[in-house]
C-alpha cells in the first residue's frame, strides 16, 4: 500500500476513535497523520523528514489546542446562584417572620434592602444587584 495512503487512513481511524473516546488528544494526532499522508502525496522525502513533518505538524496542533483553551474568553456561569438573577427586575411581596422577600419571576426569595429604603412597602419594584447565598441583594428602581 502507498505510505500516503497509509497516513491518510491512520489519520482517518484516529478521527473516528476520537468520537468514540473522551479527550480531544487523538484529534491532534490524526491531523497530523493525514497532513503527513497529503505531503507524502505531493513528495517523496525520506523517512526522517516524514517522521519531523509529523512531530511538527503534531506540536502546531497542540499548540493550537493550548491558544484557544488559554483564550482570554469569559467562562460561563452556570449553575452559580447569581448567574441568572443579577440586573432581573423583581417585586417586594409582604414580609414573613424572617424578614423582606421579593418575588423575581415566579419564585419568591428572601432579600435584602439597602438601610436607606429598608422600609419599602409590598408592591415596590426592585432590581437584584446580587446574590448572598439564598438572599437577594436588591435596590429600588
Amino acid at each position: 500500500m502507498d505510505p500516503a495512503l497509509t497516513w491518510i487512513l491512520v489519520g482517518l481511524l484516529l478521527l473516528g476513535a476520537e468520537t468514540l473516546l473522551p479527550g480531544v488528544f487523538l484529534l491532534w494526532v490524526g491531523l497530523a497523520a493525514i497532513g503527513t499522508g497529503l505531503m507524502l502525496m505531493l513528495v517523496t522525502p525520506p523517512f526522517w523528514l516524514t517522521v519531523t513533518v509529523f512531530i511538527a505538524l503534531l506540536a502546531a496542533g497542540i499548540a493550537t489546542a493550548l491558544r484557544l483553551r488559554r483564550s482570554d474568553r469569559p467562562r460561563p456561569r452556570v449553575n452559580t446562584p447569581d448567574a441568572g438573577l443579577v440586573g432581573r427586575p423583581g417585586v417586594l411581596v409582604e414580609p414573613n417572620s424572617t424578614g423582606p422577600r421579593v418575588r423575581v419571576g415566579d419564585s419568591d426569595w428572601s432579600a435584602r434592602l439597602p438601610r436607606d429604603v429598608a422600609g419599602s412597602p409590598a408592591g415596590t419594584r426592585v432590581r437584584v444587584e446580587g446574590v448572598d447565598g439564598t438572599t437577594l441583594v436588591v435596590r429600588p428602581e
